[in-house]
Protein backbone atom coordinates (compact mmCIF):
# COMPACT_ATOMS: atom_id res chain seq x y z
CA UNK A 1 0.00 0.00 0.00
CA UNK A 2 3.02 2.31 0.26
CA UNK A 3 2.37 5.50 -1.68
CA UNK A 4 -1.23 4.54 -2.52
CA UNK A 5 -4.29 6.73 -2.07
CA UNK A 6 -7.57 5.21 -0.91
CA UNK A 7 -11.13 6.41 -0.42
CA UNK A 8 -13.11 4.36 2.11
CA UNK A 9 -16.87 4.89 1.91
CA UNK A 10 -18.52 4.09 5.22
CA UNK A 11 -15.11 4.78 6.74
CA UNK A 12 -16.44 5.65 10.22
CA UNK A 13 -18.36 2.40 10.50
CA UNK A 14 -17.36 -0.74 12.35
CA UNK A 15 -15.51 -2.47 9.50
CA UNK A 16 -14.66 0.73 7.61
CA UNK A 17 -12.73 2.25 10.49
CA UNK A 18 -10.65 -0.91 10.93
CA UNK A 19 -9.94 -0.89 7.20
CA UNK A 20 -8.79 2.76 7.31
CA UNK A 21 -6.45 1.89 10.18
CA UNK A 22 -5.00 -1.11 8.34
CA UNK A 23 -4.38 0.90 5.15
CA UNK A 24 -2.51 3.56 7.10
CA UNK A 25 -0.52 0.91 8.98
CA UNK A 26 0.43 -0.61 5.62
CA UNK A 27 1.91 2.69 4.44
CA UNK A 28 -0.90 4.27 2.41
CA UNK A 29 -0.03 7.86 1.53
CA UNK A 30 -3.63 9.03 1.86
CA UNK A 31 -6.83 7.57 3.30
CA UNK A 32 -10.05 9.55 2.96
CA UNK A 33 -12.92 8.23 5.09
CA UNK A 34 -16.36 9.31 3.86
CA UNK A 35 -19.39 8.70 6.07
CA UNK A 36 -22.68 10.46 6.75
CA UNK A 37 -22.76 8.93 10.26
CA UNK A 38 -26.26 7.56 9.82
CA UNK A 39 -24.98 4.35 11.44
CA UNK A 40 -21.25 5.12 11.64
CA UNK A 41 -19.57 6.90 14.53
CA UNK A 42 -16.91 9.57 14.20
CA UNK A 43 -15.41 8.28 17.46
CA UNK A 44 -14.33 5.18 15.52
CA UNK A 45 -11.76 7.27 13.61
CA UNK A 46 -10.81 9.62 16.46
CA UNK A 47 -7.40 8.03 16.93
CA UNK A 48 -6.78 8.17 13.17
CA UNK A 49 -7.39 11.91 12.77
CA UNK A 50 -3.92 12.99 14.01
CA UNK A 51 -2.18 10.58 11.64
CA UNK A 52 -0.51 11.93 8.54
CA UNK A 53 -2.51 11.28 5.39
CA UNK A 54 -5.86 10.64 7.08
CA UNK A 55 -8.93 12.76 6.42
CA UNK A 56 -12.58 12.37 7.42
CA UNK A 57 -15.48 13.90 5.49
CA UNK A 58 -19.10 13.82 6.66
CA UNK A 59 -20.95 13.26 3.39
CA UNK A 60 -23.88 11.28 2.01
CA UNK A 61 -22.63 9.46 -1.09
CA UNK A 62 -26.15 9.31 -2.55
CA UNK A 63 -25.91 13.09 -2.97
CA UNK A 64 -22.78 12.85 -5.13
CA UNK A 65 -19.11 12.07 -4.67
CA UNK A 66 -16.18 14.23 -5.71
CA UNK A 67 -12.58 13.72 -4.58
CA UNK A 68 -9.61 15.91 -5.48
CA UNK A 69 -6.39 14.39 -6.77
CA UNK A 70 -5.46 10.86 -7.79
CA UNK A 71 -7.11 7.82 -6.21
CA UNK A 72 -5.81 4.25 -6.39
CA UNK A 73 -8.63 2.47 -4.51
CA UNK A 74 -12.32 3.18 -3.92
CA UNK A 75 -13.63 0.85 -1.22
CA UNK A 76 -17.41 0.87 -0.80
CA UNK A 77 -18.51 -0.22 2.67
CA UNK A 78 -21.30 2.37 2.93
CA UNK A 79 -24.56 0.80 4.11
CA UNK A 80 -26.59 0.09 7.21
CA UNK A 81 -25.65 -3.49 8.05
CA UNK A 82 -27.69 -4.73 11.01
CA UNK A 83 -31.34 -5.86 10.95
CA UNK A 84 -32.35 -3.07 13.33
CA UNK A 85 -30.68 -0.47 11.11
CA UNK A 86 -32.15 -1.55 7.81
CA UNK A 87 -35.58 -2.06 9.39
CA UNK A 88 -35.47 1.55 10.59
CA UNK A 89 -33.76 2.89 7.46
CA UNK A 90 -35.25 0.89 4.57
CA UNK A 91 -35.21 3.61 1.92
CA UNK A 92 -31.77 4.83 2.94
CA UNK A 93 -30.46 1.25 2.68
CA UNK A 94 -31.85 0.84 -0.82
CA UNK A 95 -30.59 4.25 -1.95
CA UNK A 96 -27.03 3.74 -0.72
CA UNK A 97 -26.91 0.29 -2.33
CA UNK A 98 -28.10 1.68 -5.66
CA UNK A 99 -27.45 5.40 -6.09
CA UNK A 100 -24.52 5.42 -3.66
CA UNK A 101 -22.86 2.44 -5.30
CA UNK A 102 -23.18 3.97 -8.76
CA UNK A 103 -21.67 7.26 -7.54
CA UNK A 104 -18.79 5.25 -6.09
CA UNK A 105 -18.34 3.38 -9.37
CA UNK A 106 -18.33 6.66 -11.30
CA UNK A 107 -15.55 7.92 -9.02
CA UNK A 108 -13.53 4.74 -9.59
CA UNK A 109 -14.07 5.03 -13.34
CA UNK A 110 -12.99 8.68 -13.38
CA UNK A 111 -9.89 8.02 -11.28
CA UNK A 112 -9.06 4.68 -12.95
CA UNK A 113 -9.04 3.19 -9.47
CA UNK A 114 -9.57 -0.35 -8.24
CA UNK A 115 -13.15 -0.59 -6.92
CA UNK A 116 -14.06 -2.86 -3.99
CA UNK A 117 -17.73 -3.61 -3.46
CA UNK A 118 -18.34 -4.88 0.07
CA UNK A 119 -21.27 -7.22 -0.42
CA UNK A 120 -22.63 -9.71 2.06
CA UNK A 121 -23.54 -13.32 2.69
CA UNK A 122 -27.13 -12.05 2.79
CA UNK A 123 -27.15 -12.24 -1.03
CA UNK A 124 -27.51 -16.01 -0.47
CA UNK A 125 -30.73 -15.41 1.54
CA UNK A 126 -31.96 -18.47 3.44
CA UNK A 127 -29.64 -20.82 1.53
CA UNK A 128 -30.66 -24.13 0.01
CA UNK A 129 -26.97 -24.98 -0.57
CA UNK A 130 -24.58 -25.57 2.32
CA UNK A 131 -21.90 -24.37 2.76
CA UNK A 132 -22.35 -21.41 0.43
CA UNK A 133 -20.07 -21.14 -2.60
CA UNK A 134 -19.73 -18.06 -4.76
CA UNK A 135 -21.48 -19.74 -7.70
CA UNK A 136 -24.67 -20.22 -5.65
CA UNK A 137 -27.36 -17.73 -6.77
CA UNK A 138 -29.23 -17.62 -3.49
CA UNK A 139 -32.75 -17.97 -2.09
CA UNK A 140 -33.96 -14.45 -1.34
CA UNK A 141 -37.44 -13.09 -0.68
CA UNK A 142 -37.46 -9.89 -2.78
CA UNK A 143 -40.26 -8.18 -0.79
CA UNK A 144 -39.71 -9.54 2.74
CA UNK A 145 -38.57 -7.51 5.76
CA UNK A 146 -34.90 -8.26 5.05
CA UNK A 147 -35.19 -7.54 1.33
CA UNK A 148 -34.13 -3.90 1.52
CA UNK A 149 -30.64 -5.03 2.54
CA UNK A 150 -30.50 -8.30 0.58
CA UNK A 151 -31.66 -6.76 -2.68
CA UNK A 152 -29.62 -3.57 -2.24
CA UNK A 153 -26.49 -5.70 -2.04
CA UNK A 154 -27.54 -7.95 -4.92
CA UNK A 155 -28.13 -4.84 -7.03
CA UNK A 156 -24.79 -3.35 -5.96
CA UNK A 157 -23.06 -6.52 -7.16
CA UNK A 158 -24.98 -6.39 -10.45
CA UNK A 159 -24.15 -2.75 -11.20
CA UNK A 160 -20.51 -3.31 -10.21
CA UNK A 161 -20.30 -6.22 -12.66
CA UNK A 162 -22.01 -4.09 -15.32
CA UNK A 163 -19.51 -1.25 -14.88
CA UNK A 164 -16.70 -3.79 -15.16
CA UNK A 165 -18.08 -5.33 -18.36
CA UNK A 166 -19.27 -2.17 -20.11
CA UNK A 167 -16.90 0.51 -18.83
CA UNK A 168 -13.77 -1.37 -17.87
CA UNK A 169 -13.81 -0.51 -14.16
CA UNK A 170 -11.41 -2.70 -12.19
CA UNK A 171 -13.90 -4.34 -9.80
CA UNK A 172 -13.50 -6.60 -6.78
CA UNK A 173 -16.54 -8.04 -4.98
CA UNK A 174 -16.32 -9.47 -1.48
CA UNK A 175 -19.16 -11.30 0.24
CA UNK A 176 -18.70 -10.72 3.95
CA UNK A 177 -19.99 -13.27 6.45
CA UNK A 178 -20.85 -12.51 10.09
CA UNK A 179 -18.09 -10.30 11.45
CA UNK A 180 -17.54 -9.17 15.02
CA UNK A 181 -15.02 -7.18 17.04
CA UNK A 182 -14.33 -3.85 18.74
CA UNK A 183 -16.22 -0.78 17.44
CA UNK A 184 -19.48 -2.59 16.91
CA UNK A 185 -22.39 -0.66 18.41
CA UNK A 186 -23.69 -2.21 21.59
CA UNK A 187 -27.30 -1.63 20.49
CA UNK A 188 -27.04 -2.54 16.81
CA UNK A 189 -29.09 -5.72 17.16
CA UNK A 190 -26.57 -8.24 15.87
CA UNK A 191 -26.01 -11.30 17.97
CA UNK A 192 -22.51 -10.50 19.34
CA UNK A 193 -23.29 -7.07 20.83
CA UNK A 194 -26.77 -8.29 21.82
CA UNK A 195 -25.38 -11.12 23.95
CA UNK A 196 -22.57 -9.00 25.40
CA UNK A 197 -24.97 -6.16 26.19
CA UNK A 198 -27.25 -8.58 28.03
CA UNK A 199 -24.28 -9.83 30.07
CA UNK A 200 -23.28 -6.28 31.00
CA UNK A 201 -26.85 -5.50 32.07
CA UNK A 202 -27.26 -8.76 33.99
CA UNK A 203 -30.01 -9.99 31.67
CA UNK A 204 -30.79 -13.38 30.18
CA UNK A 205 -29.70 -14.25 26.63
CA UNK A 206 -32.37 -13.63 23.98
CA UNK A 207 -32.29 -16.40 21.39
CA UNK A 208 -34.66 -16.34 18.43
CA UNK A 209 -36.22 -19.60 17.30
CA UNK A 210 -34.92 -22.74 19.00
CA UNK A 211 -31.28 -21.66 18.70
CA UNK A 212 -30.43 -24.39 16.19
CA UNK A 213 -29.83 -21.94 13.34
CA UNK A 214 -26.14 -21.65 12.53
CA UNK A 215 -23.72 -18.80 11.92
CA UNK A 216 -19.97 -18.52 11.29
CA UNK A 217 -18.19 -15.65 13.05
CA UNK A 218 -15.09 -13.92 11.68
CA UNK A 219 -12.99 -11.50 13.71
CA UNK A 220 -12.76 -8.07 12.12
CA UNK A 221 -8.96 -8.02 11.74
CA UNK A 222 -9.10 -11.29 9.82
CA UNK A 223 -11.79 -9.85 7.57
CA UNK A 224 -9.80 -6.68 6.89
CA UNK A 225 -6.76 -8.74 5.99
CA UNK A 226 -8.89 -10.50 3.39
CA UNK A 227 -10.12 -7.19 1.99
CA UNK A 228 -6.59 -5.85 1.60
CA UNK A 229 -5.39 -9.06 -0.06
CA UNK A 230 -8.33 -8.86 -2.47
CA UNK A 231 -7.76 -5.26 -3.61
CA UNK A 232 -4.07 -5.99 -4.20
CA UNK A 233 -4.90 -9.08 -6.26
CA UNK A 234 -6.15 -9.61 -9.80
CA UNK A 235 -9.01 -11.84 -8.65
CA UNK A 236 -12.26 -11.31 -10.56
CA UNK A 237 -15.70 -12.40 -9.43
CA UNK A 238 -17.13 -12.58 -5.90
CA UNK A 239 -15.00 -13.93 -3.06
CA UNK A 240 -16.39 -15.16 0.26
CA UNK A 241 -14.54 -13.83 3.28
CA UNK A 242 -15.60 -15.35 6.57
CA UNK A 243 -14.76 -17.99 9.12
CA UNK A 244 -15.95 -21.49 8.13
CA UNK A 245 -16.23 -22.57 11.78
CA UNK A 246 -20.00 -23.11 11.94
CA UNK A 247 -21.90 -23.20 15.22
CA UNK A 248 -25.47 -22.97 16.42
CA UNK A 249 -26.67 -19.81 18.13
CA UNK A 250 -27.06 -21.84 21.34
CA UNK A 251 -23.41 -22.92 21.09
CA UNK A 252 -22.41 -19.35 20.41
CA UNK A 253 -24.27 -18.15 23.52
CA UNK A 254 -22.23 -20.63 25.56
CA UNK A 255 -19.00 -19.38 23.94
CA UNK A 256 -19.89 -15.80 24.89
CA UNK A 257 -20.73 -16.93 28.41
CA UNK A 258 -17.37 -18.67 28.73
CA UNK A 259 -15.42 -15.68 27.36
CA UNK A 260 -17.26 -13.26 29.67
CA UNK A 261 -17.03 -15.46 32.72
CA UNK A 262 -20.78 -15.47 33.26
CA UNK A 263 -24.18 -14.73 31.81
CA UNK A 264 -27.86 -15.41 32.25
CA UNK A 265 -30.14 -18.17 31.08
CA UNK A 266 -31.32 -18.59 27.49
CA UNK A 267 -34.79 -17.20 26.80
CA UNK A 268 -36.40 -18.11 23.49
CA UNK A 269 -38.33 -15.74 21.23
CA UNK A 270 -40.12 -16.23 17.87
CA UNK A 271 -37.80 -16.45 14.87
CA UNK A 272 -37.97 -13.33 12.64
CA UNK A 273 -39.37 -13.78 9.13
CA UNK A 274 -36.84 -14.96 6.53
CA UNK A 275 -34.07 -15.37 9.13
CA UNK A 276 -31.50 -17.75 7.54
CA UNK A 277 -31.38 -21.23 9.08
CA UNK A 278 -27.76 -21.90 8.06
CA UNK A 279 -24.83 -19.69 7.24
CA UNK A 280 -21.33 -21.00 6.53
CA UNK A 281 -18.88 -19.77 3.89
CA UNK A 282 -16.99 -21.99 1.52
CA UNK A 283 -13.66 -20.10 1.45
CA UNK A 284 -11.88 -22.25 -1.12
CA UNK A 285 -11.48 -19.28 -3.51
CA UNK A 286 -10.04 -17.05 -0.77
CA UNK A 287 -7.62 -19.78 0.32
CA UNK A 288 -6.40 -20.70 -3.16
CA UNK A 289 -6.43 -17.29 -4.88
CA UNK A 290 -5.58 -14.93 -1.99
CA UNK A 291 -3.73 -17.21 0.40
CA UNK A 292 -6.21 -16.07 3.05
CA UNK A 293 -7.88 -17.84 5.90
CA UNK A 294 -8.93 -16.65 9.37
CA UNK A 295 -6.32 -16.81 12.11
CA UNK A 296 -8.01 -15.40 15.23
CA UNK A 297 -9.71 -18.05 17.34
CA UNK A 298 -13.28 -17.26 18.38
CA UNK A 299 -12.35 -17.45 22.05
CA UNK A 300 -9.59 -14.84 21.63
CA UNK A 301 -11.70 -12.55 19.48
CA UNK A 302 -14.58 -12.67 21.94
CA UNK A 303 -12.32 -11.74 24.85
CA UNK A 304 -11.09 -8.65 22.99
CA UNK A 305 -14.61 -7.72 21.93
CA UNK A 306 -16.07 -8.10 25.41
CA UNK A 307 -13.23 -6.03 26.87
CA UNK A 308 -14.02 -3.27 24.36
CA UNK A 309 -17.73 -3.27 25.24
CA UNK A 310 -16.96 -3.18 28.95
CA UNK A 311 -14.72 -0.16 28.37
CA UNK A 312 -17.40 1.59 26.30
CA UNK A 313 -20.07 0.84 28.90
CA UNK A 314 -17.90 2.48 31.53
CA UNK A 315 -17.37 5.73 29.60
CA UNK A 316 -19.42 8.85 30.35
CA UNK A 317 -22.27 9.48 27.92
CA UNK A 318 -20.99 11.07 24.69
CA UNK A 319 -17.34 10.15 25.33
Amino acid sequence: MRGKRAVVLGGAGFVGSHLCERLLDDGAESVLAVDNLITGNEANVRTLKPRAGFQFVNQDITEGLEVDGPVDFVLNLASPASPIDYANLPIETLRVGSIGTENALKLAEKKKAVFLMASTSEVYGDPLVHPQKEDYWGNVNPIGPRSVYDEAKRYSEAISAAYERSRGVNVRIVRIFNTYGPRMRLNDGRVVPAFVGQILRGEDFSVFGDGSQTRSFCYVKDLVDGLVRLILSDVRGPVNIGNPREMTIKQFAEAVRAAAGGGGQIVYHPLPKDDPKQRQPDITRARTLLGWEPKVALEDGLRDTIAYFREVAGRPSGA
